[in-house]
């Protein structure tokens, strides 16, 4: 009799393993192919990089543009990133026309060379800025930080504010910082 439950149970057991339903968790993955990390819900954590912008009514245009240039994900990953986020003012300061042009598909590689000037890989905290530091941003272009009496500027742009996100800083601009011209 114990011979043929040890086998009835092997049996089971084998059954079971080939035919396990797939997950919920599985099968939406499944279901949402190509959504990335800004896809994730999450109402509880601190607010990534991406998610700071989202959240700010002064930065519509970023959000627009790194829609556009196809940046959400990569901001929403796990960084860590520091950020020089332009106010949607310091994109009004630019010659008219000059947004609704690099949103177009055909100037993605501009408009993403731009936003890559924006972004440095690493946290640089406001108490880690030294006066002439320079920093190497993702389009492997330099910008560089200033600090004069207690105030910040990157490339001459004002720094109106810093915003700490879970993936790193954010340091909210009054301009765009353009990259300079590869000769």
């Amino acid at each position: 009799m114990k011979h043929y439950k040890f086998i009835f149970l092997i049996a089971l057991f084998a059954f079971s393993c080939g035919q396990q339903p797939a997950s919920t968790e599985n099968a939406a993955a499944t279901e949402a192919p190509g959504a990335g990390q800004s896809a994730v819900k999450d109402d509880t954590s601190e607010p990534d990089v991406v998610r700071v912008a989202v959240g700010s009514p002064d930065h519509t245009t970023l959000v627009a543009a790194l829609k556009a240039a196809e940046y959400v994900d990569a901001l929403s990953n796990a960084g860590p990133f520091t950020v020089f986020a332009p106010t949607d003012a310091a994109f009004a300061k630019l010659p008219a026309g000059t947004v609704e042009n690099l949103v177009k598909p055909e100037n993605k590689a501009t408009l993403q060379n731009i936003l890559e000037y924006h972004v440095y890989v690493g946290a640089i905290r406001e108490d880690y800025v030294q006066d002439g530091m320079k920093l190497n941003q993702v389009n492997l272009d330099n910008v560089t930080l200033n600090k004069k009496d207690g105030k910040i500027t990157v490339n001459g742009a004002n720094v109106l504010g810093v915003v700490k996100a879970s993936n790193g800083i954010v340091y909210v601009i009054d301009a765009v910082l353009l990259p300079p011209d590869k000769k």
